[in-house]
């Protein structure tokens, strides 16, 4: 096996770890120092690795940084054409919350999603990007609201077998799709609740945490929402509940397994007023047939726990075989699973909060 690499974005800086075992890591960090790093991606299409980093300055504000040499460099573009509101938006990029390359098929697509919810597309690499101005203008958008913590788009999925095809998730706002590239957006929330708003559940408004997507059926996907699990089997046009077997309803990431069908794994909290986990236990729950039963891990979790696993702050990697599952805290440690979630190692502990951890076998 090749070594792995888990990039873990913080609130103060970016730290790079690596292991050729997923037990020993060696450590390279902090990077972005005192800059809170909300995003990351590891791209290792076409046999190379590009780190990407969506990293916010107090004083400079947020920039997209990348490094083709796993962070013994940086470079970002300074000359308007990273992620900036062309004249006449009449808003700013406050944060960005996503980095998502696209498929191998489309290998110089990268997408960005900032907070406000604005969606941008890079086609070199991560290197400039354009704003999306469809969804931009969309009409729903001035009615968007912010939640707890911020308007953004925090979710992009591409469809692998449809370029025209792609899924977005904000907070709140709740899930868009293109079907024609972008020239057009649709809400795709139907049967997702929005506890929060009066009346019956709205056409959109809801407060969707993060969706992830099957990696056989990619029509299959899996959306944690701010009170709720749900399951999509017809990509995203409407969604079921998967929360029977759940202690809680409520919680931040979901993450599909990278190769087999039916597998995801969810860190649930026990409620929006009440945001620990159930029993004061960090506990991750894994389903193997699509979110019909659910098993919980526990084997190396701390208990007396009450912090909180971040949207982006659960990842898996992409090894042949048993994948390893990784997890960041907001009291700063990261756990890494080797057996997909059986048992679980911490790994790193005294970071500033995690805000995203991403995780790649290295070519």
């Amino acid at each position: 096996m090749n070594d792995v690499l888990l990039a873990v974005g913080t609130k103060k800086g970016l730290w790079l770890l690596r292991s050729a075992d997923r037990r020993t890591w060696s450590v390279d960090g902090p990077h972005f120092f005192m800059n809170s790093v909300a995003a990351c991606a590891i791209d290792t299409r076409g046999g190379r690795t590009r780190l990407l980093v969506g990293a916010s300055s107090s004083h400079w504000g947020p920039g997209v940084s990348w490094s083709d040499d796993l962070g013994a460099g940086w470079t970002e573009a300074h000359d308007g054409s990273g992620i900036r509101f062309p004249p006449g938006a009449d808003a700013s990029v406050e944060a960005v919350w996503q980095l998502r390359p696209d498929t191998t098929d489309r290998p110089g697509v990268v997408w960005a999603g900032s907070q406000p919810s604005a969606l941008w597309r890079s086609d070199d690499n991560g290197e400039t990007f354009s704003l999306v101005e469809s969804l931009w203008n969309h009409p729903h958008r001035p009615t968007w609201e912010p939640g707890f913590g911020g308007q953004a788009i925090h979710t992009v999925l591409p469809h692998p077998r449809d370029d025209q095809r792609v899924l977005v998730a904000m907070s709140t706002g709740g899930v868009y799709v293109t079907d024609d590239a972008g020239a057009s957006w649709n809400p795709s929330n139907t049967g997702i609740r929005a506890d929060f708003l009066p009346g019956d559940s709205p056409e959109y408004g809801q407060c969707v945490h993060k969706v992830s997507r099957d990696p056989t059926d990619p029509n299959r996907l899996y959306a944690q929402n701010h009170g709720g699990v749900y399951r999509s089997a017809d990509g995203g046009s409407t969604w079921d509940s998967i929360a029977d077997g759940l202690p809680a309803d409520f919680g931040f990431p979901v993450v599909a397994h990278p190769h087999r069908a039916g597998t995801a794994w969810v860190a649930p909290l026990v409620a929006d007023a009440e945001r620990i986990p159930p029993r004061g236990q960090l506990q991750i729950w894994r389903t193997d047939d699509a979110g019909d039963t659910w098993a919980r891990s526990v084997d190396g979790l701390p208990d007396d726990f009450y912090g909180v696993v971040l949207r982006d702050a659960m990842t898996a990697d992409d090894v042949d075989g048993a994948v390893g599952v990784y997890v960041g805290t907001r009291d700063g440690s990261v756990y890494a699973s080797a057996d997909e979630g059986e048992s679980w190692t911490e790994v790193i502990r005294h970071l500033p909060d995690v805000l995203c951890v991403r995780a790649a076998v290295l070519p």
